[in-house]
């Protein structure tokens, strides 16, 4: 079972700067509560004792509210003084873990994946790193992949802002926490879909599972505002 959590809360907001101001991402109000407090019930639901909060701009304000456990989940933190990409974030927060298997999670997105079913795929093919993919009509947004008929992730393929159906990341992974610190430099900035997925495609074995629950990414002000609606019925709340 997995038992710990980082969820990637490092991120400048950018693109909502427009509609949310003076917090991280992850804590941009959907419906007057902080995006991570519809992530920690789902958390929960799957048993999720320990979770790394990878923080960086703003990080202040996220200890500030969570403190140290939320939900009945211990809660430790990260903090990148300088910003060191998704990969570089997740390896700093795995070295506050200590089980052989650890989920990644974006905290501006959220993903309804059954965990259960996911880490089952992921230990009995003994997958090195798993991916959660998910099949949208409009991929132009995202770079799609490529699997074939054994879940092995055969092709990254770079967004090319054609409105067509395919599969993308969906951005929660699991990954064999020993084996991603023996494979990566600390204190390096690179980007684990791009530096690690991609450049070790032939190296690792790397998975994917296609999973149909429900997707949002709040990282542009019109799925931001879809979130308002969307989460009034959020079912793990």
């Amino acid at each position: 079972m997995l038992k710990e959590a980082i969820i990637l809360a490092g991120g400048f907001g950018t693109r909502l700067q427009a509609v949310v101001k003076d917090v991280p991402k992850p804590m941009a109000p959907i419906n007057n509560e902080p995006f991570l407090n519809y992530i920690f019930p789902y958390l929960k639901h799957y048993n999720i004792e320990h979770v790394v909060l990878s923080t960086g701009y703003l990080s202040e304000k996220i200890s500030e509210y969570y403190k140290n456990e939320y939900k009945g989940i211990k809660i430790s933190y990260t903090k990148e003084v300088n910003p060191l990409g998704t990969g570089g974030g997740i390896r700093l927060a795995l070295e506050k873990c200590f089980t052989d298997n650890v989920l990644v999670l974006n905290g501006d997105s959220f993903f309804d994946v059954d965990l259960n079913s996911y880490y089952k795929q992921h230990s009995i093919l003994k997958s090195n790193c798993s991916l959660a993919l998910r099949s949208i009509n409009n991929a132009a947004r995202y770079g799609t992949i490529k699997l074939d008929d054994t879940f092995v992730i055969k092709a990254f393929k770079e967004k090319d802002n054609v409105e067509l159906p395919g599969l993308i990341n969906g951005g929660v992974y699991i990954l064999n926490r020993e084996l991603f610190l023996n494979e990566t430099e600390e204190n390096i900035t690179f980007s684990i879909e791009k530096d690690f997925f991609e450049k070790r495609i032939d190296q690792l074995k790397i998975l994917g599972f296609e999973y149909q629950g429900y997707f949002i990414d709040i990282g542009i002000p019109e799925d931001y505002k879809k979130a308002q609606i969307d989460f009034l019925n959020f079912k793990y709340k």
